[in-house]
């Protein structure tokens, strides 16, 4: 035993002389081996809604950085006390540890006590790998040396207890508080700080989370020692002992509903302001995002419910998304319903949008044109265009001609790809790309959303946007304002707005969606707030009554948004078996949990503009009379009468029969009567109204035929 004593002390003089030099030598090469911008630390990046919640972390290391003075002084007691008791007095080594460490290992023969001071420790942390060499030793001491050189010891014990790993994916005594007690580090208490404190010597050892007891007598342990280095008396340690040890663990989810979302905003930081998927990780940045949580979580919970699918679709996939209308701020995203984080995004996808795209690359432009209204005429036959291109209707009937608005409620084709013909590509291309859709394809079938590539459901909620704002388009955004570690606001969304189309056409856009909604192709679903929208089909050419694409692109008075439904790959065996109305309905049941302040009734006419009228319904007219009657305009005169609905947009034009001839003698403007005038009563005539659309300029069914009655009176 005495030779072992001899020995230690032997080599713990040794060691001082060795240290000694060792110091020296720093002193001597001054600043060397330390670099500042290993001392920076990866921190955790928080994204934030408009109402200032935090609803999702990002990190490589889960660490929030705080500063010595939010940290209360008996938590840093407390790992001063199991640490470094030296920590204020040592200038980075603490020899006297070191000796004593030896000393012990020497009596034990085994390596049973570190002497490495908090200083070295971040040494090691900062700047070091694990690899156990003399080099690597020699280095830690070096750089703690410098280290104390440099900076105080407050900042060493921040930049300590920022950096330590404390367990389950916890960096620094802030995630760490957060993690086990929920809370913010200023409000730990002393036992709270000793359980901390006696973590990083081996986290999965003695962390709550996995042995409570042990965790207890680790704690017990920092509590001893604190009493006997002068940080706690007896009583209190015996009292704080005597406390359990009460958890309350704070998970960091990864809510699944959120993933599109979190995807979204890392492109758009690498995109608009520069910052590498690391740089965001790592940097510590507070991100505001536009995000509705509600809508986010609802609509995420919705496009999984295999109702809203075709029978023999649950397998198919969705993506959605919704803008705030009046900022273009997206309130939520999905790219599929079984979204993998930075997988596949159909968001970002290309597809055929159909018939959704006649709006933006026929009609819209048509009435820019200014040679069109939405009750002007279109030509609904099978016609064949240039190349064999011949468009048909999907129930293969042909009225001849019907009506714009028609035409956009049923979703009829023939009419659309006559129109697209009459106005030019070349204008519905310059239109769509100030839509901001950038498309290669030059031919007639764009009329009815047949693309080589397809769009996006992002690029088609911008682009009905304009619709739902004017006329308008504004760049939709993920990233609100984006603040740096020290709160600095380094970037925030533009929301400069550039003019499509007039605020004329983009009123008279919407009633005719509305009509889509509220008569056409748009009316499976219910929904509570006003909508206008179009719905868009594509069929897959190898199987009979098969669809490829299915659509719905609309928007109410506060938001804007897509739904796309089909394939990633569309075969013979996984295709739709069902159209729009699927989409349609899912928008109606997102759009429905809104909030209150979202959901309007009406949409607001812009000033300026001028109101779209609903289409004239034509009246059936069976009621007319002609009475023979004396006096008129003549010795003897006929007078019709009938009766239908009022509107003043219909006129109605009197026919007078003779034989098999027919004449029209008159139109009638507000009225509902009329008097023949000068008439023959050996003529044997017949009188017919026909009721006129004059918005349209077409007639509507001819009524019954009346035969002149003799009534005696005058007139």
């Amino acid at each position: 035993m005495q030779k072992k004593i001899v020995i230690g002390i032997s080599s713990i003089l040794g060691t001082i002389l060795l240290a000694l030099i060792i110091y020296f030598v720093i002193i001597l090469v001054g600043e060397y081996v330390v670099n500042d911008q290993s001392l920076v630390m990866k921190t955790t990046t928080s994204l934030v809604d408009e109402e200032g919640v935090v609803f999702s972390q990002l990190f490589i290391e889960n660490r929030e950085l705080v500063s010595i003075h939010e940290i209360p002084e008996h938590v840093q007691d407390a790992f001063i006390a199991i640490e470094d008791a030296r920590f204020h007095e040592h200038l980075g080594i603490d020899f006297w540890a070191i000796g004593r460490a030896f000393y012990r290992d020497i009596l034990a023969g085994a390596a049973v006590e570190g002497g490495s001071t908090i200083t070295q420790q971040l040494a090691k942390n900062a700047f070091l790998t694990n690899d156990k060499t003399i080099l690597r030793k020699t280095k830690e001491v070096l750089i703690a040396i410098n280290i104390e050189r440099q900076y105080s010891k407050n900042e060493i014990l921040e930049m300590y207890l920022n950096r330590i790993y404390f367990g389950h994916g916890a960096y620094g005594i802030q995630a760490a508080s957060k993690m086990y007690f929920n809370k913010d580090v200023s409000e730990l208490s002393i036992e709270e700080g000793a359980l901390l404190a006696g973590l990083p010597k081996a986290p999965n050892s003695y962390s709550p989370l996995v042995d409570l007891e042990r965790s207890k007598q680790r704690r017990d342990l920092v509590l001893d020692v604190m009493q006997r280095q002068g940080y706690l008396d007896a009583n209190e340690a015996v009292r704080l002992k005597g406390r359990t040890v009460t958890v309350d663990h704070h998970r960091i989810m990864e809510n699944e509903a959120y993933f599109t979302y979190i995807d979204m905003v890392l492109d758009e930081a690498a995109e608009r302001y520069m910052l590498t998927n690391e740089e965001v990780l790592t940097g510590g940045y507070k991100i505001v995002v536009p995000m509705d949580r509600r809508i986010q979580e609802v609509s995420f919970a919705k496009i999984k419910e295999d109702r809203f699918f075709p029978d023999g679709n649950e397998d198919a996939e969705t993506a959605f998304v919704l803008l705030d209308a009046k900022t273009g701020g997206v309130l939520a995203v999905h790219g599929g319903r079984e979204y993998v984080r930075k997988g596949l995004n159909r968001v970002d996808v290309k597809r055929q949008p159909g018939s959704a795209f006649k709006p933006l690359a026929v009609f819209a432009p048509a009435l820019e044109n200014g040679d069109y209204h939405p009750y002007s005429l279109l030509t609904d036959k099978l016609l064949e265009y240039g190349e064999g291109y011949t468009p048909r209707n999907y129930d293969n009937e042909y009225t001849g001609e019907m009506t714009m608005y028609e035409t956009m409620t049923d979703s009829v084709n023939a009419p659309a790809v006559w129109l697209l013909n009459e106005i030019g590509i070349d204008s519905s291309i310059e239109t769509l790309e100030k839509f901001g859709l950038t498309i290669p394809d030059r031919g007639l079938a764009l009329a009815l959303g047949g693309l080589e590539e397809g769009v996006t459901p992002l690029e088609m909620a911008a682009a009905y946007r304009v619709f739902a704002e004017g006329g308008k388009r504004v760049e939709p955004y993920f990233i609100k304002r984006i603040y740096n570690q020290d709160g600095d606001k380094i970037g925030e969304a533009a929301t400069v707005e550039e003019e499509v189309v007039s605020t004329q056409t983009a009123w008279y856009m919407t009633r005719m969606l509305e009509s889509v909604v509220k008569e056409g192709t748009g009316q499976r679903g219910t929904v509570d707030t006003a909508l206008a929208g179009k719905t868009g089909t594509t069929s897959y050419p190898d199987v009979e009554g098969a669809t490829m694409d299915a659509w719905f692109a609309g928007y109410t008075p506060t938001v804007v948004g897509a739904v796309w439904m089909g394939y990633d790959v569309t075969s013979t065996d996984r295709y739709l078996r069902g159209g729009s109305g699927y989409p349609t309905a899912l928008f109606k049941e997102i759009i429905n949990a809104l909030p209150k302040e979202k959901r309007e009734v009406a949409f607001a006419k812009p000033d300026g503009v001028s109101e779209l009228e609903p289409p004239v319904d034509l009246p059936i007219i069976n009621n007319v009379t002609a009475t023979l009657a004396m006096g008129g305009r003549g010795l003897m005169s006929v007078e019709l009468n009938w009766s239908a609905p009022s509107d003043k947009r219909v006129y109605y034009r009197i026919y007078e029969r003779h034989h098999n001839e027919r004449e029209l003698i008159a139109t009638v403007v507000g009225e509902q009567h009329y008097f023949v005038g000068r008439f023959n009563p050996f003529s044997e005539k017949q009188y017919e109204v026909v009721p006129y659309d004059s918005t349209t300029k077409r007639e509507g069914k001819r009524s019954n035929i009346a035969d002149v009655e003799v009534h005696l009176g005058f007139h």
